[in-house]
C-alpha cells in the first residue's frame, strides 16, 4: 500500500517529467554500456537509450564509464516503446553554442585551428565545430601569401552567427586591430559589427557619404536596401538621420565601410521554404538589362530572367522588346544558387512552348507545306506555324548526284512540301524529310507526268556518274545520256550547275524514285 508521503513524492515526480522541456540539458548517469547503446538514467520515468558513437573522442576511444555523469538534451520524454530518448551530441553543440554565443556578443577572442582552404577564405575547428574565415578577415592589410595558415592555431574574434544555418564567421584582422587599438587610438564606436548614428552628408551614383561625427563614413549602394535601387535617393536624402552598421575599418585611410541593409532581416532568409524550384510566382519587373529582366518576387526578394529565357524562338532577343518596367508578369523558377545568393527565372517557360504546340498537332509522317527560311551547307531551314523552324538536313533532300550542290538550287522564299520524320520537343528540334515526302508520294507526283512530255527544271549535278535535275516541281530527274555525250558535255561545259534546262521525259523510274529525262534541244 502506497503511504501519503510516496504518493506525494510520486505526483512530485510526474510535475517535474511534465514540467521538463524537449530539447533541455539535463545531467544522466551511465548505468550500463552495450555493442551499440550507452543506458543512462535521467531520473525520469524511462531509462535513456544514446548510441554508443556519441561517446567516442576524436581518437576513437570510448571517453565514458559505468557511472559516469554526463550533460544530455531531452529529444522525447516517451518514443512510444516505454524508452527515453536522449542526445549527447546536441547537448554538447547546444552548449559549445551558447558558448559562442558569449564570445560573440563580449567581442572576446577565442582560438581556433585554421584546417584548411576554401573558396573565399579559410575553414577553422573552433571548439569542436567549424567556422568560416574569410579571405579579406585573415589580416590587416591584404595578403597574398595565406598559406602559412593552415595548421596553426590563432586567436579570432566571432562577427556573426546564424544557427539555423550552422554558420559561423570569423575574423583575425578584428584581434590585430584590437591589439593595435590603445597605440593607434582607434574610437570603439568604430569597430567592426557596431551600430551608430549619423547625418547622410553627400550623395553619389555609387552611395552615400555619412558624418559620423568626427570621421565621414561610406554606404555604398549595394548596402543600402536588400532589393535593387538606383539612384541612393530611392531610400536616402541628404540631411537625413539615419542608423548603420560598421562593415570595415580601413586604419591606414582611415575609412569606414558601412551598411543600412544589414540592420534589416535578409529577404535571401525567406527564400528557403517560401520560393520552390520549378514553381511559378507572380512578380513585377524592377530593372530591365542587356542581359536581361530582374523582377521583384516580393519581400524584396529578387531573381534575374536572362534573355535567352525571354523568348522560345528567339535566344538573344532584346529584353526591352519583351517587357517594361512596372510589368506585373508570371514566371517560373528554374534555379535557385544558395552560394551566389541568386535566383534564375523564366519568362517564356510561363508562356506557350511552339516546340510543344507543334508536336500536339503533327504526327511523325505528316505532310507539311513550308516556306524556305535560309538554304545552308548542311540542309534547309523552312518556317513553321508558332514562328519555330523545322531543318531538312542535306541527307534528306536528295538521294541522287551530290547532295551538296543539289541543295542549292533551292532559295529562300521558295515553298517546299515535305514530312516530319522525327520530333524532339524537349531539344526544340523538328527534323523534315523532302526525300520522304518524294518516296510517299511519287506516284501522285508523277500520275500528271507522260512520256514524252516537256519538263523544266534546275541543272543540279554535273559529274562523271552523270547529270541530275531537280524538276519545277521538286522531283528528281536525270538526264539519259550516251557516254560520248556525257563526255562532251563535261569537256565543253555545256551544262553547268543552276542552269536553267528543258527535257523530255523518257520514262518513270519508280524503283529509284526518279524522272528520266532526255535533253531538249535549245535548252538554256
Amino acid at each position: 500500500m502506497t503511504t501519503t508521503s510516496e504518493f506525494e513524492q510520486l505526483i512530485e515526480s510526474n510535475i517535474s517529467q511534465l514540467n521538463m522541456t524537449v530539447g533541455e540539458i539535463i545531467p544522466a548517469t551511465v548505468i550500463d554500456i552495450k555493442n551499440d547503446f550507452v543506458i543512462t538514467n535521467a531520473g525520469l520515468k524511462s531509462e535513456g537509450i544514446i548510441p554508443k558513437s556519441q561517446f567516442i573522442n576524436s581518437n576513437g576511444e570510448l571517453e565514458v564509464a559505468i557511472g559516469d555523469v554526463v550533460e544530455v538534451t531531452l529529444d522525447l520524454v516517451e518514443d512510444g516503446y516505454g524508452e527515453t530518448i536522449l542526445s549527447r551530441d546536441k547537448a554538447k553543440r547546444k552548449k559549445v553554442w551558447s558558448t559562442l554565443e558569449g564570445l560573440l556578443k563580449n567581442q572576446e577572442i577565442v582560438p581556433g585551428k585554421v584546417c584548411g582552404k576554401v573558396k573565399g577564405g579559410f575553414t577553422v575547428e573552433l571548439m569542436d565545430v567549424k567556422a568560416f574565415l574569410p579571405g579579406s578577415l585573415v589580416d590587416v592589410r591584404p595578403t597574398k601569401e595565406t598559406d602559412y595558415l593552415e595548421g596553426k592555431t590563432l586567436d579570432f574574434k566571432i562577427i556573426k552567427m546564424d544557427k539555423i544555418r550552422n554558420n559561423i564567421v570569423l575574423s583575425r584582422k578584428a584581434v590585430l586591430l584590437d591589439q593595435n587599438a590603445s597605440s593607434e587610438e582607434i574610437k570603439e564606436k568604430y569597430a567592426e559589427g557596431n551600430i551608430t548614428k549619423g547625418f547622410v552628408k553627400n550623395l553619389t551614383d555609387y552611395g552615400a557619404f555619412i558624418d559620423l561625427g568626427g570621421m565621414d563614413g561610406l554606404l555604398h549602394i549595394t548596402d543600402i536596401s536588400w532589393k535593387r535601387i538606383n539612384p541612393p535617393q530611392e531610400i536616402v536624402k541628404v540631411g537625413d538621420e539615419i542608423d548603420v552598421q560598421v562593415l570595415k575599418f580601413d586604419d591606414e585611410k582611415n575609412r569606414v565601410s558601412l551598411g543600412m541593409k544589414q540592420l534589416t532581416d535578409d529577404p535571401w532568409d525567406k527564400v528557403d521554404g517560401n520560393i520552390e524550384l520549378d514553381s511559378m510566382y507572380e512578380g513585377k519587373v524592377v530593372n530591365i538589362a542587356d542581359y536581361g529582366v530582374f523582377v521583384d518576387l516580393g519581400d524584396s526578394i529578387e531573381g534575374l530572367i536572362r534573355t535567352s529565357e525571354l523568348d522560345w524562338t528567339n535566344k538573344n532577343i532584346s529584353p526591352k522588346k519583351v517587357l517594361n518596367l512596372g510589368d506585373t508578369i508570371n514566371v517560373k523558377v528554374i534555379e535557385i544558387d544558395e552560394e551566389k545568393r541568386r535566383l534564375s527565372l523564366s519568362y517564356k517557360q510561363c508562356l506557350s512552348n511552339p516546340w510543344m504546340d507543334f508536336s500536339s498537332k503533327q504526327d511523325k509522317g505528316d505532310s507539311i507545306k513550308s516556306e524556305i527560311k535560309s538554304v545552308t551547307d548542311f540542309g534547309i531551314f523552312v518556317g513553321l506555324e508558332g514562328g519555330i523552324d523545322g531543318l531538312i538536313h542535306i541527307s534528306d533532300v536528295t538521294n541522287l548526284g551530290k547532295p551538296e550542290s543539289f541543295i542549292r538550287t533551292y532559295k529562300k522564299g521558295d515553298v517546299i512540301e515535305s514530312v516530319v520524320p522525327s520530333i524532339d520537343a524537349e531539344r526544340e528540334r523538328i527534323s523534315l524529310g523532302l526525300k520522304q515526302y518524294i518516296e510517299l508520294n511519287f506516284d501522285s507526283l508523277t500520275a500528271n507526268m507522260d512520256v514524252g512530255s516537256e519538263v523544266s527544271g534546275v541543272v543540279a549535278s554535273v559529274s562523271e556518274t552523270g547529270i541530275y535535275i531537280k524538276l519545277d516541281n521538286n522531283l528528281n530527274g536525270s538526264l539519259k545520256l550516251l557516254q560520248k555525250e556525257l563526255v562532251d558535255i563535261l569537256e565543253n561545259n555545256t551544262l553547268e550547275v543552276f542552269q536553267s534546262i528543258k527535257c523530255n521525259i523518257k520514262s518513270i523510274d519508280k524503283k529509284n524514285l526518279q524522272v528520266v529525262c532526255t535533253l531538249l534541244s535549245g535548252s538554256e
